[in-house]
């Protein structure tokens, strides 16, 4: 198959019209569609893992104290199911085992055809067709099907979701609002991308999705703030990212300056070179930055944070949405922590210099 690679007759293109051929463009921002919400999703998941390992570090050393190790909870492991086992679903599979990676055990699939994801089910992956047992075994549940499918998809699980279990919805024809309703749900974050008109299609080809993803170039330009290769993500999805961190928090009944320390450990982790010549440049996260004012006068140091209607946050604005738009310095660092989490540093022209504070993951 090699040698015959690079034959014009087994292109993509041959044999368009050329007065067909101005459509061409749609195979490219389909294309970057797709890498840039599996990297965003690598990243969401990566995150998690993060969080949940800080979390057992924290335990362990808490029970090593105590000398009581029973204290160790042994559930916090993540688990990501996938309703969908078409193009997307296939593909983000991929990119989760390979780039966060989650090991095969934590990833299950639920598809009307699992007969047809035999290369998964030779990994250890689980595949089946049961919608509500896949919600009631994951913490985080992507969707990956189709708009038409959807309502019944929903009627089938919304009563089985958790409080705590993240929906995260590549639907992109149902609004986020509509899926709330649908799902009698609050827990769910829906990633939303404008495409602009003229653009360089930066996006390849021939890669697939998990070897596009390590490109730097290709990287960079799923960055939450670049508008490189004509698609932008509405900088919400960022927004709603964070307050699922503080829902799980909460939900451990964690302190809310415990809660700010953890942010600021986990999102914050990678610093400018400014930050090491002024220190006062380098941003942190303050309470007033995630609540209102008269909130967070009346909240008691060791109460945690309310648990946060993430479909609200997505569309609203919130005190960390006002913080995020004025603060330049904020965006660069989420930006940095971004490309580390896929070992990465952003190209000199792009950076003043950059120090890592945690190992890349």
């Amino acid at each position: 198959m090699d040698m015959l690679g690079d034959l014009e007759s087994l292109q993509f293109e041959y044999g368009i019209q050329e007065e067909d051929r101005s459509w061409l463009y749609l195979q490219g921002r389909s294309r970057g569609l797709m890498i840039k919400a599996c990297a965003h999703a690598t990243f969401f998941c990566k995150l998690l893992c993060n969080l949940r390992e800080s979390f057992h570090e924290k335990q362990t050393s808490s029970c090593l104290l105590t000398g009581l190790l029973t204290g160790i909870r042994d559930d916090d492991e993540l688990k990501v199911g996938i309703i969908g086992g078409g193009h997307l679903g296939k593909q983000l599979a991929r990119v989760l085992l390979q780039l966060v990676p989650i090991p095969a055990e934590n990833l299950r699939i639920s598809t009307r055809r699992p007969e047809a994801l035999d290369e998964f089910q030779k990994l250890g992956i689980q595949c089946f067709y049961h919608n509500p047992y896949l919600v009631d075994w994951a913490n985080v549940i992507f969707l990956c099907c189709l708009p038409s499918q959807l309502p019944n998809i929903c009627l089938e699980i919304q009563t089985r979701l958790e409080k705590g279990c993240i929906v995260y919805s590549f639907v992109a024809a149902v609004p986020i609002a509509r899926l709330k309703l649908l799902l009698n749900h609050t827990n769910i974050l829906r990633p939303q991308y404008h495409c602009v008109e003229d653009f360089v299609n930066i996006w390849g080809a021939h890669k697939d999705i998990t070897a596009a993803l390590r490109d730097p170039v290709i990287l960079q330009a799923t960055c939450p703030y670049s508008p490189a290769g004509g698609i932008i993500l509405n900088i919400k999805w960022l927004e709603g990212v964070l307050y699922v961190v503080l829902n799980i928090c909460t939900a451990r009944d964690m302190p809310h300056l415990q809660v700010l320390q953890l942010l600021n450990e986990l999102l914050l982790s990678v610093h400018v070179e400014a930050c090491e010549k002024d220190g006062a440049s380098c941003p942190i996260f303050q309470l007033h930055d995630i609540v209102s004012q008269v909130y967070s006068k009346n909240l008691s140091q060791r109460r945690p944070f309310p648990w946060f209607d993430l479909t609200a946050v997505q569309l609203k604005e919130t005190p960390f949405s006002q913080h995020l738009s004025a603060s330049t310095a904020l965006q660069d660092h989420l930006t940095y922590r971004y490309c580390d989490s896929f070992g990465i540093s952003l190209p000199k022209e792009q950076q003043p210099g950059v120090s890592t504070g945690s190992a890349s993951q």
